[in-house]
This record gives C-alpha cells, structure tokens and sequence, in this order.
C-alpha cells in the first residue's frame, strides 16, 4: 500500500520538462534524447582523455547494469 505524500524528485523533475515544452510530450522526449546522445559523447571524449592508470583499470558504462 503506497502512502500519499510529497511527490518524489524524479516526479517533480518530470513535470518541469512537461512544463517548459509547454505539454508537447515529443518535444520533451526529444530534448531529453539529445541530452543522452549529448552527455554519451561527452563521456566517450573523458574516456579517451584519461589514462589507465588515473582509473586503475576502472572503464565507463554507457548503458545501465
């Protein structure tokens, strides 16, 4: 049984997007899409730049476990 209570953080941050799209679902989808191709890169860039030795070993992941 769920309890009624301040909405969760994730919940909020859902309704912010919905609300700078002005409730254009697609639109919302679609930047929060070029966020993740966006920040992929950037993460693809990190990893080339840094050294085995800085990570000990340690490689991003690009997907979730």
């Amino acid at each position: 049984m769920k309890t009624k209570g301040s909405p969760k953080p994730a919940d909020s941050e859902l309704a912010e997007v919905i609300a700078y799209h002005e409730g254009d679902m697609q639109a919302a989808i679609s930047t929060l899409l070029d966020d993740v191709r966006h920040l992929r890169q950037q993460l693809a860039f990190a990893e080339r730049a840094m050294s085995r030795g800085m990570t000990r070993g340690w490689r991003p992941s690009y997907d979730r476990d």
